[in-house]
Order: C-alpha cells, then sequence, then structure tokens
C-alpha cells in the first residue's frame, strides 16, 4: 500500500459504481479512510465486501442521496462526530438525462439538475464550516467534457455540467485563500458500466463500439482506472497549487473537429 493520502479522510459519493468504486479503491491503496455513499446501499454492500482486503477500519460506507439537502447535512454532521475531521469530497453522484429540448418534461430538467449540480452543491454547502474552521478542505468535482462541448441530442445534460465546472471555480476563488481548493475533472468515453449496458443495448453493439472508439484520436475507450488516477493526483497534496482547474481525460477527443 502507497501512501499518498495517509491519515486522510475522504467522502465519495456514487461510489457504489463505475468510476465511484474506482476513485474508492484507489483512495483506499494509498492511505486513505474512505466514507463511501451511494444511494444504492445494496451495491455499496458488495463494494465494501469485494474490497474487504483493504478496508480500513475506519473506513465505512453509507446510504446518501445528495439531491436531499437535509439528509447530506444530517449525515455530514454525524460522520464529522465520528471521524473528527474530513479532508477530502469527491462529488462524483450524477446521471445521463438526454431527451430533445421540446419533448423534455419538466420532471427530466429537474431529475438533470438536482443529480448533475444540486447535490454537489449540497454535498458541498454541508461541508464548507467544516472546511473553513479546519483551514484545509480538498474537492473534486466529477464534470464531464459535455461541460465543454455541445453533443447534438444529448440536452440538457450539458446545461448542468457546464454550471458544475461554474460552481467548482466560483467556489475555488471565494476560498483560494482559507486554504480551501476546488478543481474538477471531464471525463470522455468511459468503460463504465454504463457504458457497457449502452453498448450492449444496440441493434450492433460491436459496430457502434467501433464507431466510438475511431473518433477518438488514440484509438482506445478510457477506463474508469484511469480517472481515478487524475482525481488522485487532484486529492493530494502533490497538487497543492492546483486551483480552479478542469481537467479533460477523454484521449483528445474534445479538441478534434467532428460533425
Amino acid at each position: 500500500m502507497a501512501d499518498r493520502l495517509k491519515n486522510k479522510v475522504a467522502l465519495i459519493t456514487g461510489a457504489a459504481r463505475g468510476i465511484g468504486k474506482e476513485i474508492a479503491k484507489l483512495f483506499l491503496e494509498e492511505g486513505a479512510h474512505v466514507i463511501a455513499t451511494d444511494k444504492d446501499l445494496e451495491e455499496l454492500q458488495k463494494t465494501k465486501v469485494e474490497f474487504d482486503s483493504i478496508w480500513t477500519t475506519k473506513s465505512s460506507i453509507h446510504e446518501m442521496n445528495t439531491t436531499e439537502s437535509q439528509t447530506v447535512s444530517d449525515l455530514v454532521s454525524n460522520l464529522l462526530l465520528e471521524y473528527d475531521c474530513i479532508d477530502i469530497l469527491i462529488n462524483n453522484a450524477g446521471k445521463n438525462v438526454f431527451d430533445e429540448p421540446h419533448k423534455l418534461s419538466n420532471k427530466q430538467w429537474e431529475e438533470c439538475y438536482n443529480l448533475n449540480l444540486k447535490g454537489t452543491w449540497n454535498c458541498s454547502k454541508a461541508l464548507l464550516p467544516h472546511f473553513l474552521e479546519n483551514k484545509y478542505g480538498n474537492v473534486v468535482n466529477i464534470a464531464s467534457v459535455h461541460g465543454h462541448k455541445i453533443i447534438k441530442g444529448c440536452f440538457p445534460y450539458p446545461v448542468f455540467k457546464h454550471g458544475l465546472l461554474g460552481l467548482t471555480k466560483s467556489l475555488a476563488i471565494e476560498y483560494a485563500s482559507n486554504n480551501l481548493r476546488f478543481n474538477s475533472i471531464s471525463p470522455g468515453l468511459i468503460l463504465t458500466p454504463a457504458i457497457e449496458s449502452y453498448f450492449r443495448e444496440q441493434d450492433d453493439p460491436e459496430k457502434e463500439r467501433k464507431k466510438q472508439t475511431d473518433i477518438i484520436p488514440c484509438k482506445r475507450i478510457g477506463t474508469p482506472q484511469e480517472v481515478a488516477m487524475t482525481v488522485l493526483f487532484l486529492a493530494s497534496d502533490e497538487a497543492s497549487f492546483i486551483n480552479a482547474t478542469d481537467i479533460k481525460i477523454d484521449g483528445g477527443r474534445s479538441e478534434l473537429y467532428n460533425d
């Protein structure tokens, strides 16, 4: 086990699967005490069992819906009684919501906002007083290349990922002098369970996989582990002079012009 996060306490949302799960695994391997949260407690329990060999005695799992502000506030208050200090917040929970603008229901709009922007704000707000009192706080938000480029057919997801980048930078500048850092990463196409499921649902899964792979300059799809490694760097004190910054993790795809 390495020690890039030795004795740090990290709260990770959406940690049951995909990118959040890989972040939790890597943080555990790097010596952090991980507070893994997800609204799917059953899946989160399976993840804990899978991580048994690297699970620390101070690490824990908790059911949490990030869209419910009071639930988030109450859990954070209880966690601070238990842990005394939380050093790192990884806002990973989110969900794709795509539809044509003129067909989009109010429910879809609110769901996308709640999961991809409000939830991040709820968690950040709940921890801000503690970070300020402790004179240390390190937040990494999981944004998306959709926050940089508009892809037709993906409305309203880009709206709130753009908002998430704005939230990250605004909080970073607001509290930089208090030794708080807010950064984000913007993954492109990553082989998460959700993407694997998307491929399986296509009429010709292999054709769609090849199509998506071919438009990436490096001719391969990214992995959750690669995303987790970037989050680890930003969450560590190795990145102590990086603030209000977003890092794209997309193999160069968003820099390539393509209809």
